[in-house]
């Protein structure tokens, strides 16, 4: 991908283009034992998806599943584009950590 283009620039088809060359790149990196590299991928394929997705299907207020993460759920205080910012919650439904964080809307899923 050119670098001076954003995701948020790209068409859902070069959105899908770019997920499928960085997940070549991924599994090359990881077939070479490149941990650091492959994660770099992992990461950006995350936030490429979530720019194929629609923010507005994400509500404040609301309890998410976070993918990668079955420990934990995610409360969304209020969305900021493809983010969505709040906190983890134990299973338990208690707040996790004094630090509001962000996630990017593909790492989460309906509970």
């Amino acid at each position: 991908m050119d670098v001076e283009r954003r995701y948020s620039d790209l068409s859902y088809e070069e959105l899908r283009s770019e997920i499928a060359e960085l997940k070549e790149k991924a599994l090359k990196a990881e077939q070479l034992g490149m941990v650091n590299e492959y994660a770099v991928h992992e990461r950006k394929i995350i936030m490429a998806k979530s720019y194929m997705m629609d923010p507005d299907q994400f509500k404040p207020n609301e309890i998410y599943q976070i993918d990668g993460d079955p420990a934990h759920t995610f409360f969304i205080e209020y969305m900021n584009g493809v983010f969505a910012w709040g906190y983890r919650m134990s299973q338990q439904g208690e707040r996790v950590g004094n630090k509001e964080e962000a996630l990017p809307i593909s790492m989460l899923k309906e509970k």
